[in-house]
């Protein structure tokens, strides 16, 4: 071998390897290797972002839409405390992530040099694993290492700080093939394999119990996990829920589907949740908001028996303990509980039809809406029923998702994209994000006014990659979820929630982005459609009332 390589370029040979189809970042000194040799490999697109916590939301997007790690790169210092809102996304949400971080050169660290952070420290509660990568040479082993702990177990993300003498000093080395020869994708990690006694345990559980409950969940999904699933839900006659913002996992039209917990859950399925004598959980963790503040399902032994399936060992017992834990990953679990004898349904059928019409009741809008303005739910619902069921819907964090959770039907998985972590700003990168990797399909963004603003310098990143995302903006004047809680705990007396807006057709313009206001559903619709059919970019605003916090409540819970 004699073909010496700066750290730089081995570093992009090897995510070429790795079948990386683009890398998002904002360019920084501190990797100007990088850079330059991205200027010789267009194969390698460098989504160029207008902040790093824009370029890390869009990574955590593409890695949990596309199950394979997105790969950010920022520059050390402010742009890796930028960055750390996706990497906190990607950990809550267990979306496989990159982050790569240009670092001081090493005869300068330890002495607090210009924008010096210890990158291993700063990252090290967020990140699956962090490390310093001070010898070129060994560029392709550790970023091999972080492709594949990003994707195995809980996925999740990892980073790796790159001194920037490093990335310039040339070495001799040899890529690791991922996956194949050449240039060939890296093949998903595998779930492990449920032991067969577990499996036939975990049926026999549910075979006494009297209302048992499915919940799927988390990280590590695919359409063939999805699939087998719904199979397994059916075969053993069992109402689905879905974790927070993971609604695209069942297909919400089956007569399985017990509908989606977290925030704004139906009522009556929380009371499901709390009647079940069984929950059959897959994937999920049972985080917070799944859980209602783990009062649905309390820790640390619920009174649920639960039976829970998980790929990563260490995430059974870490909160709750189960009655049965099987480490698995969800798509082979499914399919193994799927090759065995069905357990006898009729007990629970009545229980598992209840549920399936207390949802499709949930979701549907209330007759006798406000006659002036947008009314969000019809709007939402009529929407659904009319584009392309492979549409994408993104969202980032507040009150206004709770319309688009409600009303929008998943069909199909790898339709929806919200940050479990609750993060304001993700819904403008994610939908970039998710057009970049899926040109031919309509992106959907929602987003409220104040989540819109905390990324919405993205509409520049999206104008300059041809990203056709829809942004609606629903813009009412307020930080609206802070606001209905002070309103609950402290009546009378907001404080700090009340915002002062651009005009945000204007705002949108000045970028290129063609962009119109609406008054009525009719526009709100006519609008949205219009601009899903366009080649560019287009937002919706939506003018609505600071008084109207959430959809309306539900009906009585069903016995």
């Amino acid at each position: 071998m004699s073909n010496p390589r700066p750290g730089g370029r081995i570093l992009v040979d090897q995510l070429r390897r790795h079948g990386v189809p683009r890398v998002f970042g904002v360019p920084g000194e501190s990797y100007l290797a990088v850079l330059d040799a991205l200027h010789d490999t267009p194969q390698l697109e460098f989504v160029v972002c207008r902040m790093e916590a824009g370029a890390a939301n869009m990574a955590c997007a593409h890695g949990q839409l596309t199950g394979s790690p997105g790969v950010c790169i920022v520059t050390r210092g402010p742009g890796a405390a930028h960055a750390a809102v996706g990497v906190h996304t990607a950990r809550q949400g267990s979306v496989p992530m990159v982050l790569l971080v240009g670092q001081v050169p090493r005869d300068h660290r330890g002495r607090e040099a210009f924008q010096e952070v210890d990158i291993e420290a700063m990252f090290a509660p967020l990140a699956k694993w962090t490390a310093t990568i001070d010898d070129p040479a060994r560029i392709p082993e550790y970023l091999n290492r972080a492709m594949r702990l990003a994707t195995a177990g809980r996925p999740g993300p990892v980073v790796l700080a790159l001194p920037e003498d490093m990335l310039a000093q040339a070495t001799e080395v040899a890529d690791i093939v991922a996956g194949g020869i050449g240039d060939s994708v890296a093949e998903p990690v595998a779930g492990p394999a449920p032991a067969p006694i577990a499996v036939a345990r975990a049926r026999d559980l549910v075979g006494g119990a009297q209302r048992p409950l499915m919940i799927v969940g988390g990280g590590g999904w695919s359409a063939l996990a999805a699939e087998n699933a719904l199979a397994l839900a059916r075969s053993w006659g069992l109402p689905v829920a879905t974790a927070f913002r993971c609604q695209d996992y069942v297909d919400n039209r089956s007569d399985a589907y017990a509908g989606a917990l977290g925030l704004g859950a139906d009522p009556r399925l929380a009371r499901r949740v709390a009647d079940a004598d069984l929950l059959l959980v897959i994937g999920a963790r049972l985080d917070e908001p799944t859980t209602g503040g783990y009062g649905l399902i309390a820790p640390p032994r619920p009174r649920q028996a639960l039976i829970h399936v998980h790929a990563d060992p260490d995430e059974l017992g870490a909160v709750f303990e189960p009655a049965l834990g099987i480490v698995a990953g969800s798509a082979e679990f499914a399919a193994a509980a799927l090759a065995l004898q069905a357990p006898d349904a009729t007990r629970w059928a009545p229980w598992t039809g209840a549920a399936a019409e207390d949802v499709r009741a949930f979701k549907r809008p209330a007759a006798g809406a406000p006659a002036g303005g947008v009314d969000l739910a019809a709007g939402v619902a009529e929407l659904c029923a009319t584009v392309a069921p492979e549409t994408i819907v993104t969202n980032g964090a507040g009150n206004y998702t709770l319309w688009a959770h409600r009303y929008w039907t998943f069909e199909r998985f790898g339709t929806q994209l919200g940050p479990v972590s609750g993060a304001m700003g993700y819904g403008v990168p994610a939908g970039i994000a998710a057009k970049l990797a899926h040109p031919d399909r309509p992106v959907l963004s929602f987003n409220g006014d104040g989540c819109f603003l905390m990324c919405g310098q993205e509409l520049a990143t999206a104008v300059r990659h041809r990203a056709g995302v829809v942004f609606v903006v629903i813009d009412n004047g307020s930080y609206g979820t802070i606001r209905m809680h002070q309103e609950r705990r402290y009546p009378g007396r907001p404080v700090a929630t009340d915002l002062v807006n651009p005009d945000f057709v204007a705002y949108a313009r000045s970028f290129g982005v063609q962009a119109r206001s609406v008054a009525d559903t009719a526009a709100f619709v006519e609008a949205v459609r219009a601009g899903l059919a366009a080649d560019r970019p287009a937002l919706v605003h939506v003018p609505a009332s600071p008084e109207v916090f959430t959809p309306p409540p539900a009906d009585s819970p069903s016995s």
